[in-house]
């Protein structure tokens, strides 16, 4: 596994703008409603961690890159490997963050593809994108 997430964090890096400019296909307001489920552990109003950090911008920062949070070892690596959050990496990551994040801290899961496209149109919108 380890492996094929390396191989996943490479090919997100040399995407890159491509990736980035993916059409945004959710429904913004149907994602705030969806995001309601994430509000115990982030929030996105402003910049303060909770138990997972702030995403305040998160649609196309780099992962791991909010200061004061401290981050689970894939998440280091990917942040050093320079993975964006954008629509791959998001729909990749949000129905399995375990799978795609070694050690991840994030237990939570949107399993239905409408809600992931949703809350990605959300958090996309809430960046300015």
């Amino acid at each position: 596994m380890k492996f094929v997430t390396a191989i996943f964090a490479g090919a997100m890096v040399l995407a890159g703008s491509a990736a980035y400019a993916q059409d945004i296909t959710g429904d913004a307001e149907a994602g705030e409603k969806v995001f309601r489920k994430c509000k115990a552990c982030h929030t996105i109003e402003k910049e303060q961690n909770k138990v997972g950090p702030h995403l305040v911008g998160i649609y196309g920062r780099t992962a791991g890159s909010v200061d004061g949070y401290k981050y689970s070892v894939g998440l280091k690596k990917f942040h050093d490997e320079g993975l964006v959050w954008n629509v791959e990496t998001l729909t990749q990551y949000l129905p399995s963050p375990k799978d795609m994040v070694e050690k991840s801290k994030m237990t939570f899961k949107l399993t239905k593809e409408k809600e992931i496209a949703d809350v990605i149109a959300y958090l996309a919108h809430e960046s300015g994108e």
